[in-house]
């Protein structure tokens, strides 16, 4: 018997047998978030689920305090299933309204503060979005009379709701929690709640260009994909992990504020990178678990005092990339991971040998996914030890992307395998098979017909003793097409390499040298994406900008001696 009372239309929901399956293996949990959250806060009521610099919140209060907005949200006159559009940071509110959204039904729409007109304005079309909700002192940009404007040319945005600020005519999020008593609220959200196979969020799509796809997630597959991953990294109940980067991002859903709600960890929430502040709140927290999404670790090696810190509570540092460089530097059990928000997550625990954790990006944690490494373009696998495009099916793999029958046409191997767009090579380490990530399929330089792929070339960089991390990206050149810019972030007291110097480092490391970058810049820190993620094309336009302003500093020195 299917667990879905508030289906929505375009939302593809995995058939009924693969649900049963994953339900008997317990790949799935047969609650929802909102069940996951009030168990909790029956067994540790006082213990910390959220800590800020500004407060924080037991779970007996976050419980309390989401569950009055849920019912509060569902009596201002929106409905399970309504979708809203969120533009918050990382802050306690934050937390409180996607909690009560999941407890009432309501899908939040998971986008960002920096989002504007363009974003806002597809997602709230494409998703039909009734609700809005937005945080009315995230920077200087004003969001709530954004969101008005929004509201009034858009047709079906209807309700917005406002947090830590003046409403002016709209809602109140706290006003909303103040008018609901707790008691009307369990009572009404007991009847009008979502089913464990409902749908959970709109997380969107990592794309780098373009409008991101919609990614529906699902309360039952959420819960088992977030505990699944806390298992394989042997998480305790007793540990606390710090965030600060958005809390709307599917990470800080499946590593943070889930393993938080189902099992009783504790958040210590930063509404912003600064690595000294960080480095301060885990000796003050006594953190067991941080993580770099982006920019956070190339902060930490560029950082030069960190032995003013004591970092003895952490158990393990999980990264993107670079942990053994990490682990070196900060003397802590450092990891690497693969996530993508489409469902699946790879990873090592600190108890896993050191090839895995820092040669690897390790493995899933659930025992139902399958994994294939298959020819870009094809659906034949690749030889053992060679490199092919990662492709996946499992309990948390998305069975389409929302209301999107062309990009799910070609999204998808014959028999349902995601295809990842990301390059890996299979590897055992102990008996274990682990997946090390080899670059993107399109993130590739065309330098005269020969391909350089720009994460090889990366990892050998990142071995330099200037660098603390470095983006390669292609640049025009009018005689091969194209060559490598080399985008750089020093370490203290350091000087960027020459190009042959770099040149000379990478060819001693057996790099060929036409993959040689032909270009360095220094650079402060990557710029990212709207959703987050870097953004090698503006890379690229910076470069290409340069190149055009030389080109035309060239001619008025050659018109000037002519």
């Amino acid at each position: 018997m299917r667990d879905i009372r508030c289906p929505i239309e375009g939302v593809t929901y995995h058939p009924e047998d693969r649900a049963r399956r994953y339900f008997a293996s317990g790949a799935w949990e047969r609650r929802t978030v909102g069940d996951a959250l009030r168990a909790t806060a029956a067994r540790c009521p006082q213990r910390a689920a959220l800590i800020t610099d500004e407060g924080s919140l037991s779970f007996q209060e976050l419980d309390q305090r989401s569950e009055r907005l849920g019912a509060a949200l569902l009596r201002l006159g929106l409905r399970p299933s309504d979708r809203a559009i969120f533009q918050m940071g990382t802050t306690l509110e934050t937390a409180v309204a996607l909690l009560a959204c999941y407890k009432a039904g309501i899908v939040p729409v998971c986008t960002l503060p920096q989002h504007r007109e363009l974003e806002i304005g597809q997602l709230a079309r494409q998703t039909r979005a009734r609700g809005y909700f937005v945080q009315a002192d995230f920077g200087s940009f004003d969001l709530v009379a954004f969101a008005g404007a929004m509201l009034a040319t858009d047709g079906t945005l209807a309700h917005l709701i406002v947090a830590r600020g003046d409403a002016g005519a709209h809602a109140a999020m706290q006003a909303l929690i103040d008018a609901m008593p707790l008691d009307e609220a369990t009572a009404l959200l007991a009847r009008q709640g979502p089913g464990c196979e409902d749908v959970l969020s709109f997380q969107l799509s990592g794309g780098t260009t373009g409008m991101p796809k919609i990614i529906p997630r699902f309360h039952a597959e959420y819960l088992g994909h977030a505990l699944a991953c806390a298992r394989r990294y042997q998480m305790e109940e007793e540990e606390r992990i710090i965030w600060s980067l958005p809390l709307l991002h599917n990470a800080a859903q499946v590593y943070v504020l889930i393993p938080v709600v189902a099992i009783g960890v504790s958040a210590v929430l930063m509404p912003r990178v600064d690595v000294p502040r960080m480095l301060t709140l885990i000796e003050r927290h006594r953190v067991t678990r941080a993580m770099s999404i982006g920019p956070i670790a190339p902060q930490i090696m560029a950082y030069d005092r960190l032995a003013d810190h004591d970092l003895s509570s952490l158990r393990l540092f999980i990264t993107m990339s670079a942990a053994e460089r990490l682990e070196a530097h900060l003397r802590v059990p450092c990891s690497n991971l693969f996530g993508i928000t489409e469902g699946l997550l790879l990873g090592s625990p600190a108890s896993a040998p050191a090839q895995a954790r820092h040669h690897t990006q390790g493995f899933s944690g659930c025992p139902d996914d399958e994994l294939r490494l298959l020819r870009p373009g094809a659906e034949e696998p690749v030889a053992p030890g060679e490199a092919g495009e990662l492709c996946f099916r499992g309990p948390a793999t998305l069975p389409g992307f929302f209301d999107a029958p062309q990009a799910n046409a070609s999204a998808f191997t014959s028999d349902g395998f995601y295809r990842s767009g990301d390059m890996m090579t299979a590897r055992v380490v102990d008996g274990q098979t682990c997946y090390a990530f080899e670059g993107r399929l399109r993130d590739n330089i065309n330098r005269g017909g020969e391909k350089i792929g720009c994460e090889e070339v990366e990892a050998q960089v990142g071995a330099h003793p200037a660098i603390a991390e470095a983006r390669l990206v292609a640049m025009p050149d009018p005689f091969y097409g194209e060559k490598g810019c080399l985008f750089v972030i020093l370490r203290p007291g350091h000087a960027a390499p020459t190009v042959p110097e770099l040149a000379a480092f990478l060819t001693g490391r057996g790099l060929a040298k036409y993959k040689c970058p032909e270009r360095i810049e220094s650079i402060e820190a990557f710029p990212v994406t709207k959703v987050g993620k870097l953004d090698k094309a503006a890379l690229r336009q910076t470069v290409a900008t340069m190149l055009n302003q030389e080109a035309e500093q060239a001619r008025e020195q050659d018109d000037d001696q002519h």
